[in-house]
């Protein structure tokens, strides 16, 4: 291991100045065409095969010299809608109101210094090891698209990284079990009857109905799912009304459920249905649901996370494994884990002194980039150590 690690040391300039290059240059959901494209022309250098996914997005082999099984790496490449607020940054976004706001030009950058390394170890591969670069990972529709276009045909398990500024820099999460909750979008619309804000007794007015239920539905959360399966009901976008003195006959509700289970998520859709009809039963108006299932929980099967545990501690000490609790955030790596085996690191790369500790998504998010060190040799070793053991 310690091989593989000094050669990710030797690349950590080229790595450095690859992401900072994607990050000056971010791309949005489906738009990733100058990352496929840089990630496109590494790969054709390392003479490893690849194809490119639709619209964006890239899937490579490396086949090793002996037979053995297949094991998968994924990066993901998009950025966000976000005005980025570091402009001291000598490769800040050029492009106003797009970021690398989570980490995914960190995620690539290591995937491909990882793909570099294993290349120099071709001939010792027991199997192949798949690189999926994949796109869009921000609206939960990336991997799913890369699954129906084959990452994970003939895949032994399934290996990814996420970029973390919460975990101090050095150390690296990866517990069995919970990681990362569903993630569901839910949008409500009420339809109530309008009229002069100076005469209510001929209306239903929808602002109280929508009030009534956002106030109502927490109860779902606090009465009715056991408390020992955490679940998050939120209510984040209210489209009410049209003008100060006009009732409102239409309302429109967006939010989210996050949970870490099929019987909750199946509860929390049952009853929101239910809140929404009675709630708008009560005042004489009229609710319409519709629930869209999002990305699936994060669940780290328990021998891959144990495999990867033991890799970090015989890199780093066992001081660097750190235990995280599991987050309502989402992530659509669960995609590729649904049918096969494999798991999911938070990679830390938090540091006060260098202003690394920023939440994802935030104007002002950025990393200690030697956490990227430790993220590309934990690519390299597990898919390595994977294969040889």
């Amino acid at each position: 291991m310690n091989k593989l690690a000094e050669e990710v040391d030797g690349l950590f300039d080229e790595m450095v100045a690859f992401r900072r290059d994607l990050h000056a240059h971010p791309e949005l959901q489906w738009e990733e065409v100058r990352t496929t494209e840089k990630v496109a022309a590494v790969l054709t250098e390392l003479d490893i095969p690849f194809v490119r996914t639709k619209p964006t997005g890239i899937i490579a082999n490396l086949v090793g010299a002996h037979p053995g099984k297949t094991v998968a790496l994924r990066a993901d490449m998009d950025a966000l809608p976000v005005y980025e607020l570091n402009r001291e940054l000598s490769y800040r976004s050029v492009e106003d109101g797009k970021m690398h706001a989570c980490g995914h030009d960190a995620h690539t950058a290591m995937l491909v210094t990882a793909a570099k390394v294993l290349k120099k170890y071709q001939n010792e591969l027991h199997g192949t090891v798949r690189f999926i670069f994949q796109p869009s990972e921000e609206n939960a529709e990336g991997a799913d698209e890369m699954v129906r276009q084959g990452a994970v045909e003939g895949v032994d398990n399934a290996f990814g990284i996420h970029i973390w500024s919460q975990v101090p820099v050095g150390q690296v999460a990866v517990d069995p079990g919970s990681a990362f909750a569903s993630a569901d979008v839910v949008t409500i619309d009420f339809k109530g009857k309008g009229g002069h804000g100076a005469m209510p007794e001929g209306t239903i007015d929808v602002a109280v109905v929508a009030s009534s239920f956002v106030m109502n539905a927490q109860a779902i959360v606090a009465r009715e799912v056991n408390p020992l399966n955490p679940v998050v009901f939120t209510v984040g976008k209210m489209e009410v009304g049209t003008r100060f003195n006009v009732i409102a006959e239409n309302a429109r509700l967006e939010g989210t459920v996050r949970c870490f289970d099929e019987a909750t998520q199946d509860r929390m859709i049952q009853r929101i249905n239910e809140y929404a009809d009675h709630v708008a039963g009560i005042y004489g108006a009229t609710a319409k649901v519709n629930y869209r299932k999002g990305t699936a929980p994060v669940i780290n099967e328990e021998s891959s996370a144990l495999f990867a545990q033991s890799l970090v501690t015989d890199l780093y000490g066992i001081e660097a494994v750190k235990h995280e609790p599991p987050t309502t955030g989402g992530e659509d790596f669960s995609a590729y884990i649904q049918s096969i085996p494999g798991c999911f690191a938070l990679v830390g790369s938090g540091n006060p002194e260098k202003d690394t500790e920023w939440a994802h998504h935030h104007g002002r998010f950025n990393i200690d980039e030697e956490g990227m060190r430790v993220g590309a040799t934990l690519y390299a070793n597990y898919a390595f150590e994977y294969l040889n053991k």
